[in-house]
This record gives structure tokens, C-alpha cells and sequence, in this order.
């Protein structure tokens, strides 16, 4: 058996110096049959070969580099009467939806793993690509909640139009989903009732701390529904006939007796709540709510209010040269302001600010020590909102607290100091404080495991 070398694979020119030219046109009988082409012979041994960079990859690929692949959803388990169709038997049952949805919905899996794309599912069968995602994200949450070993009587209810309800559901935990699908039939939700509740039931936990949270319980959805009302009916004018009927609705969703109590105190306009309210409705005897904004809070409000702006060290001139009225007209609400200005804002319509008319306005101040109550240490480190009403100037209430000009430039002063020094009239009365939004407080959203 023949063996050859590398070296072998190399054309052997061996040769004297004595007969040079002899031995070059007769090489080694052996490259002759080795060589591709032993047709022709290049008689030239000086010339180097070329190497081109761009042949030589500068970072050779990994092993076992996988192509790039779309993102394909989860299998789904067919059902046994549709395991064994092809593709265009599962696309016939998708068109004439034979049985029932939960059934057919995986056959939407099935075929995009195989490459089809939801615009030519919906070409075929007429099921929109929203109403194909909608059936198999129901279709898991459904299967979830059997895996969580919820009653076949309460799955049952889901067996006709439930995918819109199941999908509403989908962000809960597999503990909450089966409270909420309960809750959903008990009342008989449609799908925008099982959106409130189900966006309730998450956003819940990141309300820690607000006016009358501890009432409600988190493990309770109608709790949890309660208090969104219970919100919503604080972003309305007292009295008024909306916030009587966010009330109601809080009153009629409420589960524990403890939370329909605290929405009936409301609704009689009760404010001795407990000692949490009054803490909160006075700081060391300051009768004015400091609030902190949430995170995505002005997106979730019914009801906003646009306010100019004034910086802090612009003294009383911006004060003075602000935009007195600001409203909101036409079918889309656009905001029309009395005079052009460089600074606004959008808050929630928190009772203190919307009841107000013409002549709000809000200052920034770059830490709370223009406070003149207790400086506590987040007020050197936190920007803050005043709202102040320019409508009311005059100095009337000894307890009450007016934005006043100093020589720095504005400040929060007491009606008690104000009139021993004999002034009179303000800038304006604050009604708000508010404080900026914060990530990594206590009072923010809880992991459900919390």
C-alpha cells in the first residue's frame, strides 16, 4: 500500500548543477501523476505564490455556530384528531374553526414553527394576526390554570369566547390569573372589565403607601379593583358626579368589609379615617399633602392638568408673567394657553390641583429646605414641585402656607410668620407639594413572590 507524506504532495525538481536544464524538463515521475495539472508545466520556480488577506478570515467562526433562526413560540400539545393533518388539512380546520377554540388554537403554532407567517395564516383562514395571538396566548393561560389544578367547573365557562378573557390575564402570576378568572366569571366581566382587573391586581402593590391602601387587601381582586376606583374617584372634583360614581363602583367591586368601609367613609366625606389619613393629610401640623409621583402615573390618570412652570431664583417676575389660563377644548383636548410659555407640566388631576382655576402655576425648587417645616433628610436631596393658586394672595390663615419672594429668590413661607412681619398679600397659597418619581423606594411595586 502506498503512503504518501505532505512532502510528497510537493512537485521534486532535484537536479545537478551540472545538466540544470536537462533535469528541469524531467521532474520526479511522480508529480507528473500527482499533480492536477501534469498538462501543464510551469517551467518557473522563482515566482511566489500570492496570498490575498481577504482570504483569511481575521476571527475564524465558533464550532457549531447555529444559523440565526426567527423566534418561533412555544409547541403547543395538538390535539389527538388533529395530530396526524398536514399542513393544509390544519389550515382548512383554522378556516371553518371546526371545534373548539382552545382546540384549534395550537394548530396556529403548529404551522408558523413550520415557517408560515401570520399574515399568510390570516390570508387563508381570515384570522386577523391580533385574534391568532389572542387564541394561543389564551390557550396557554388556560392550560396554565389546569396545570394549577383550578375546577373543571370554572374552566368550563371559558370553553365559548374565553380566549378574550384569558388573554386580558396573561401578566398575572399563575396564583392571581385563577383568583381573577374566578372573580371574572362570578361578575360576568367582558373583556375590558377583565383588563381593569387585571391591570389593577399588578399595578396594586407599587401603590404601597397612597391614601387609604392599607384598606384593601392585595389577595382579594375585588380589593384590588376597589382601590383603582378609589383612586380614580380622587382625580375628580368633590363634589361631583363622576367621583360618586368612581365610588360606587369601588363600593360594588370592593370583597373585604374593611375596604368597603373605607369607601363609604369617603363617600360621606369622612376624614377621620384612622391615624394614617391624618399623618398624611398633615405634617407636623402642615395642612398640605406632599405627595410623590409615580412612575407612569400621569399615562394611567383619567384626568390631567397642564400648569406653566416658573423657576425658583426667577423671583416674583415669572410669577407675575406666567400664563394665567390653560384649559383643554375641541374633540381632542388641545390645550390653549392665554400667552406663550417655555416650561409646563402635566400632573395628575389630584383633587388639590384640579380644583384649582385660573391662576395656578408651579415653582421648582432644587431641594425642600424653601420648606418652612421640619427638613428631614430627602428634602436636601430631592428636587420638588410647588403648586401654588395665584388667585388667592391674600395672607388670611395663620396655619396656611403662601409662596412668598425673598432676597435669594422664592420661598414657602407660614401665614403666622407673614403677618407678625405685617405682609399682607403673597405670591399665591400652595395647595400641593409634590415630589419626584423614584425607582428604588420601599413604596414602589413588590415582586409577587413579595
Amino acid at each position: 500500500m502506498l503512503s504518501l507524506s505532505a512532502n510528497a504532495l510537493k512537485p521534486i525538481t532535484t537536479f545537478n548543477h551540472s545538466n540544470s536544464s536537462s533535469a528541469f524538463l524531467n521532474p520526479h515521475p511522480l508529480f507528473l501523476i500527482l499533480h492536477p495539472r501534469n498538462s501543464t508545466l510551469k517551467t518557473k520556480t522563482s515566482a511566489k505564490p500570492t496570498i490575498s488577506a481577504s482570504l483569511i478570515p481575521a476571527n475564524p467562526p465558533p464550532k457549531n455556530l447555529q444559523p440565526y433562526q426567527p423566534f418561533r413560540p412555544p409547541p403547543s400539545p395538538l390535539p389527538a384528531k388533529y395530530s396526524s393533518l398536514d399542513a393544509a388539512a390544519r389550515l382548512e380546520v383554522l378556516s371553518s374553526r371546526a371545534g373548539l377554540w382552545y382546540e384549534y388554537a395550537p394548530l396556529i403554532t403548529s404551522l408558523i414553527r413550520e415557517g408560515y407567517a401570520p399574515s399568510s395564516i390570516e390570508e387563508v383562514t381570515g384570522i386577523s394576526g391580533v385574534e391568532q395571538n389572542r387564541l394561543v396566548v389564551g390557550a396557554q393561560v388556560r392550560d396554565s390554570l389546569i396545570e394549577s389544578k383550578t375546577g373543571p367547573e370554572l374552566i368550563s365557562h371559558f370553553e365559548t369566547g374565553g380566549a378574550e378573557l384569558l388573554y386580558e390575564i396573561r401578566l398575572l402570576s399563575t396564583t392571581q390569573r385563577a383568583a381573577a378568572a374566578h372573580y371574572i366569571i362570578q361578575n360576568r366581566f367582558d373583556a375590558g372589565g377583565a383588563e381593569d382587573l387585571a391591570r389593577s391586581m399588578k399595578d396594586f402593590p407599587r401603590r404601597r403607601g397612597e391614601k387609604g391602601w392599607e384598606n384593601f387587601d392585595y389577595n382579594l381582586p375585588g380589593d384590588c379593583l376597589a382601590f383603582l376606583y378609589f383612586r380614580q374617584a380622587k382625580e375628580h372634583k368633590n363634589p361631583s358626579d363622576a367621583r360618586t360614581a368612581s365610588l360606587q363602583s369601588a363600593l360594588e367591586a370592593a370583597e373585604s368589609e374593611k375596604a368597603k368601609q373605607a369607601v363609604l367613609r369617603e363617600m360621606e366625606g369622612d376624614t377621620s379615617a384612622g391615624k394614617g389619613d391624618k399623618q398624611e393629610a398633615a405634617i407636623d401640623g402642615v395642612r398640605v399633602p406632599v405627595v410623590r409621583m409615580k412612575t407612569g402615573e400621569v399615562a394611567e390618570s383619567t384626568t390631567v392638568v397642564v400648569l406653566p412652570v416658573c423657576r425658583a431664583e426667577g423671583r416674583d417676575k415669572e410669577i407675575v408673567e406666567a400664563p394665567w389660563v390653560s384649559k383643554a377644548g375641541g374633540e381632542f383636548g388641545v390645550v390653549e394657553a392665554d400667552k406663550g410659555w417655555g416650561r409646563w407640566i402635566v400632573l395628575p388631576g389630584w383633587e388639590p390641583v384640579a380644583i384649582l382655576g385660573e391662576g395656578g402655576v408651579v415653582v421648582s425648587f432644587p431641594d425642600a429646605r424653601a420648606l418652612p417645616w421640619r427638613v428631614n433628610r430627602w428634602y436636601k436631596e430631592e428636587a420638588i414641585l410647588v403648586v401654588a393658586d395665584r388667585a388667592r394672595k391674600g395672607v388670611e390663615v395663620d396655619d396656611g402656607f403662601y409662596l412668598v419672594a425673598v432676597g435669594s429668590g422664592l420661598k414657602v413661607e407660614k401665614g403666622s410668620a407673614l403677618k407678625q412681619r405685617g405682609v399682607g398679600e403673597s405670591l399665591g397659597t400652595v395647595v400641593l407639594v409634590v415630589r419626584p418619581p423614584k425607582e428604588d423606594t420601599e413604596d414602589q411595586m413588590l415582586e409577587d413572590d413579595d
